[in-house]
C-alpha cells in the first residue's frame, strides 16, 4: 500500500508531457531592384509600419547584383561560387540542395509567386515547391505587384478553407511561402498615380501592405539588389560593386525578434540559415542572433561576358573592399556615396583580405560550363524583353583586361546591342558593335556578335573578317569554333563547317546549336543514322514543334528506322495517318495500322495507296471482306500503286 501510495504521489507531481512548441509559418518577400536607400517613410510606408515590430538591418549586402544568383544565394546559404550560378539565364545544378526541399521534408506546405521570367522554374529554384506560380499572361515575361498578390491572397484562402477539412493537411501544417515583386526593376513604368522609379517602389509597396495584413506567422522582407540610377556611371545594375546595387533593405519579424535596427553587416544569404532556424532544422547562422563575419559578395558579368577584371567585394564594420585588379576602399558610414577611395591610408584587416583573396574566381573550365549551360533561345528572348542578355561566350582572361568600374562609358552600348542581337535587329546591331570594339577590341563577345550579324545580314566577307579577329583573341576557342562553324553551314562552304562543330562536340557534346547545326549537315551528307541520332538527343534536350517530329518521322522511314518513325509521328500529332498505318504495317501492329487507314478519306489524294496498304491488313488479318478490299485497291489504283498490286504476293 504504502509502496502504491507513493507511486500515486509521484504521478500527481509530475509535470504532463508538453507538446513540441508550433512551427510558425513563414513568408519571404523578395523586392528586385529595391535600393536600400529605396524604401524610406515618404516612398515606403507600409515597409517602415511592418519595420516597426521586427528588426532592420541598417547594413544588409546582397551577394551578387543578379536576379537570379542573388535569390539562389537565398535559397541556398552559398555564395555564387558555392552554387555557381553567376548570373541570370543559367540553369543551377539538381546536385545542389534547396531550402523549400529541406521545409518540405520538415512538414512544411510550401508555395512560390514568382514576378518574372528571370526566376522561372526551368533555372532550378522550383524543386522542393508544392505551388509554383510564374503565371505571367498573354506571353508576358512580368507581372506587377498588384497581380501577383492577388494569386497570393486567393492562394491563401484557399489553404484555409482546406485546413477547415479534416481530411487535410490540418489547422497546425505550418506554410512556408515564397513572394517576388518585380516592379522596380527597368523599364520603370508604374500604373498611375505612381511614376518613375521610386515610384514602382511606391506601388509594390501598396501591395506589400495587402500581403502583410493577410499573412499571420514570421516575414522576411528583402532586396534583392539595388539599382546604380546613375551612380558611379552604372544606370541599371550587374557591372558594379557599389552601395547603390549590393546594399538593400532586410526586415526581420517574428519569434524571437526583437523590435529595433542593427548596423551589423550581414549577407542575404543568411536568409537560409534564418528560415531553418524558425522551422527548428538548425539554428547556425541565423540572423535571429547575427554574428560577426566578413560579409563578400561578387559581380562576374563583366568578365564573365566582356573577359574584363572579375570582381569581388568584402565589408567588414563599416569598411567596405572592393577588388577589381585594384583595391577601392570605402567608409560607407561617413561617405556612404563611396565618393572617397581610401585604399592608400586604410587599415584592412587581415580577416577583409584573407577573404578576397580565397574567393574563387571562376576558372576558363568553370566559364566554359556556364557559357554551355545559359538559357535555350526562347529563354534569351524572354529575358532580353526584361532586359537581361547574357554572354554564350567564355571570357578570354588577359592580364591587362580593363577595369570594370573605368569601362562605364560601354553598359549602355554593350546592353543596347547585346538586345538588339536577341531580338535580331542586325543592321542596328552592327554600328554599335563596332563602336563597342574600337573601344574595347579585345572583347570576345562583341567580336562572335558582329561576325554573326554580318553573316545574318548576308556580308559573308565582312563576317569572315571578324571571325579572324575573333580567332586572334583567342585561338582554340570552342566558341569561335562554333560560330564559325554555324556560319559555314549556312553558306556553300558548309563542309567546313562539319570539323569545327565536330571539334566541338568532343569539348562539349550537349551545346544544343551545335548539335542542331551537325544534325542537319549529316543529313547533307547522307549519314542518315547519324542525323538521327543527333536529332533524337535534341529532342531530348528541348521540345520538338510538330513539323520537327515530321521531319524526323519521314527520315526515320527513309532510313528504315519503323520504330523511330512511329514515335515521331505519334508525337506530331498531325494527320499522317498513312505513314502510320504503313510504319503499323512493317512493325506487325496491324489493328493500329488498320485503324489508321481507315481515318483517310475518299477524297484524299493518299486513298489509293490507303486501299493498297489496307487490303494487305486485311489479308494478313484474315478478315472475311479482304477479296472486296483487293478488288476496291484495283478499281482505284493509280499509277503508283497499280504496279505494286500486280507484284503483290498477298493478292495472288
Amino acid at each position: 500500500m504504502r509502496k502504491l501510495a507513493l507511486l500515486l504521489l509521484l504521478a500527481a507531481c509530475a509535470k504532463p508531457e508538453q507538446a513540441p512548441p508550433a512551427k510558425p509559418s513563414i513568408l519571404l518577400v523578395t523586392m528586385d531592384t529595391t535600393r536600400y536607400d529605396a524604401v524610406r517613410p515618404d516612398i515606403a510606408p507600409q515597409f517602415n509600419a511592418l519595420a516597426k515590430h521586427g528588426t532592420l538591418f541598417m547594413s544588409a549586402y546582397t551577394t551578387v547584383p543578379q536576379t537570379l544568383a542573388a535569390h539562389t544565394s537565398m535559397m541556398t546559404g552559398l555564395y555564387p561560387a558555392g552554387h555557381g550560378v553567376h548570373e541570370n539565364g543559367r540553369y543551377l545544378s539538381a546536385k545542389v540542395p534547396l531550402l523549400a526541399e529541406e521545409m518540405k521534408a520538415d512538414g512544411y506546405r510550401t508555395a512560390a509567386f514568382i514576378s518574372a521570367f528571370a526566376l522561372a522554374k526551368r533555372f532550378g529554384l522550383g524543386r522542393g515547391f508544392d505551388v509554383w506560380d510564374e503565371d505571367f499572361g498573354d506571353g508576358r515575361a512580368e507581372r506587377n505587384a498588384k497581380e501577383t498578390t492577388d494569386r497570393v491572397l486567393a492562394y491563401l484562402q484557399s489553404v484555409r478553407a482546406d485546413f477547415s477539412r479534416p481530411a487535410k493537411a490540418g489547422p497546425n501544417t505550418p506554410l512556408f511561402l515564397w513572394v517576388h515583386y518585380y516592379d522596380p526593376h527597368f523599364p520603370y513604368a508604374p500604373p498611375p498615380p505612381y511614376h518613375g522609379y521610386l515610384g514602382e517602389v511606391s506601388f509594390m509597396d501598396s501591395q506589400l501592405g495587402r500581403l502583410a495584413a493577410a499573412f499571420h506567422g514570421a516575414m522576411i522582407i528583402v532586396g534583392d539588389h539595388g539599382e546604380g540610377l546613375g551612380d558611379h556611371g552604372e544606370p541599371q545594375h550587374g557591372n558594379l560593386m557599389y552601395q547603390s546595387t549590393m546594399h538593400v533593405p532586410l526586415l526581420l519579424i517574428g519569434p524571437g525578434v526583437a523590435a529595433g535596427t542593427n548596423d551589423m553587416p550581414v549577407s542575404t544569404r543568411r536568409i537560409f540559415h534564418t528560415i531553418r532556424d524558425w522551422a527548428g532544422i538548425d539554428a547556425t547562422h541565423s540572423l535571429r542572433m547575427p554574428e560577426h563575419e566578413v560579409v563578400v559578395a561578387e559581380s562576374m558579368k563583366p568578365f564573365l561576358d566582356y573577359g574584363w577584371q572579375p570582381q569581388v567585394m568584402a565589408v567588414d564594420g563599416r569598411l567596405k573592399t572592393i577588388s577589381d585588379g585594384r583595391i577601392e576602399v570605402y567608409d560607407v558610414v561617413a561617405d556612404p556615396g563611396e565618393t572617397r577611395n581610401l585604399a592608400q591610408s586604410a587599415n584592412i584587416s587581415r580577416e577583409t583580405r584573407a577573404a578576397l583573396q580565397q574567393y574563387p574566381i571562376p576558372t576558363a573550365a568553370q566559364a566554359a560550363d556556364a557559357a554551355a549551360s545559359a538559357a535555350d533561345e526562347e529563354s534569351r528572348r524572354q529575358l532580353a524583353s526584361l532586359g537581361y542578355v547574357a554572354s554564350q561566350t567564355r571570357p578570354v582572361v588577359r592580364k591587362d583586361a580593363p577595369v570594370p568600374a573605368d569601362m562605364t562609358r560601354l553598359f549602355g552600348p554593350l546592353d543596347e546591342a547585346a538586345q538588339l542581337f536577341v531580338n535580331g535587329d542586325y543592321k542596328i546591331a552592327v554600328p554599335l558593335l563596332e563602336q563597342i570594339l574600337k573601344d574595347d577590341p579585345y572583347n570576345l563577345d562583341a567580336t562572335l556578335r558582329l561576325a554573326t550579324a554580318e553573316s545574318e545580314l548576308g556580308n559573308n566577307a565582312k563576317a569572315l573578317e571578324a571571325f579572324k579577329h575573333a580567332e586572334a583573341i583567342a585561338p582554340g576557342s570552342p566558341d569561335v569554333d562554333t560560330y564559325l562553324g554555324l556560319f559555314y553551314a549556312k553558306t556553300k562552304d558548309w563542309p567546313l563547317a562539319v570539323p569545327l562543330l565536330e571539334r566541338v562536340l568532343a569539348q562539349a557534346p550537349n551545346r544544343l546549336p551545335v548539335l542542331e547545326a551537325l544534325a542537319v549537315l549529316r543529313e547533307r551528307q547522307g549519314r542518315l543514322p547519324d542525323a538521327i541520332a543527333l536529332l533524337q538527343k535534341i529532342y531530348a534536350m528541348r521540345t520538338p514543334t510538330p513539323a520537327e517530329l515530321v521531319n524526323l518521322g519521314f527520315m526515320a522511314m527513309q532510313a528504315g528506322e519503323t520504330n523511330v518513325a512511329i514515335n515521331a509521328f505519334e508525337r506530331a500529332h498531325s494527320d499522317h495517318e498513312l505513314e502510320l498505318g504503313v510504319l503499323y504495317l512493317a512493325a506487325g501492329r496491324l489493328q493500329e495500322s488498320r485503324d489508321e487507314l481507315d481515318r483517310i478519306a475518299p477524297n484524299s489524294p493518299q486513298y489509293p495507296m490507303a486501299l493498297f496498304k489496307r487490303a494487305q491488313v486485311s489479308v494478313l488479318l484474315h478478315e472475311p471482306d479482304a477479296p472486296a478490299r483487293i478488288a476496291a485497291a484495283r478499281e482505284h489504283a493509280d499509277a503508283t500503286t497499280g504496279p505494286l498490286i500486280e507484284r503483290e504476293r498477298l493478292f495472288q
